[in-house]
């Protein structure tokens, strides 16, 4: 496996090695020693979840505030993305900036994306299926977001905005400004 921090140091790429033939592939999806190694930092994953999505929707942006914090390793099994992280640190160098990055069934990319940090994606093509692991369980207290379209964020979703498709929770969620969000000096990992 490749691990490539990013612009925000936090957030990481990881590209699995794809081992394929004319009979198909295998892959190695997941290696918590390699990514612990990597991190510096042990992550305990204790749940996965999976979405199907048609063209255009927006799942996002979404976190959970301590101590429900979740941190998000997300990969596209089938169809593809626009994945985005975006920094909700308050007093972070990289707060309100963001990283995206396009995960598709054919580059098998995924992101590691932290506590502290707001997740979401715009799905590029129908009936795409999205996984990721979590390493906090769903707490309905302690959900949040922000809205998929803060100018002060600037997120580019690489769709016009009438293709785009959100629910009711997600058109609703606040600006960051006036969003509940993490301080720099919470201490998100034990």
């Amino acid at each position: 496996m490749k691990f490539t921090r990013t612009k925000i140091e936090d957030v990481v790429i990881i590209e699995p090695k794809v081992h394929g033939d004319e009979r198909g592939y295998f892959v190695e999806t997941f290696r918590e020693d390699m990514l612990e190694d990597f991190l510096g930092f042990k992550v305990n994953f204790c749940q996965d979840n999976e979405s199907k999505s048609s063209k255009g929707v927006i799942r996002g942006l979404h976190y959970q505030l301590h101590p429900a914090a979740q941190t998000k390793l997300v990969r596209v099994i089938k169809g593809k993305v626009l994945d985005v992280a975006v920094d909700i640190r308050e007093g972070s160098l990289t707060f309100g900036e963001y990283v995206a990055v396009e995960l598709s069934e054919e580059n098998k990319k995924q992101l590691f994306v932290p506590r502290g940090f707001a997740h979401g994606f715009v799905v590029l093509e129908d009936d795409t299926i999205f996984a990721y692991k979590v390493d906090n369980y769903y707490s309905p207290e302690n959900d949040r977001g922000v809205a998929f379209d803060d100018p002060e964020i600037g997120i580019s979703w690489q769709l016009p905005i009438e293709e785009l498709k959100l629910s009711d929770k997600d058109r609703k969620q606040p600006m960051l400004r006036d969003a509940d969000i993490f301080d720099i000096k919470d201490k998100l990992y034990e």
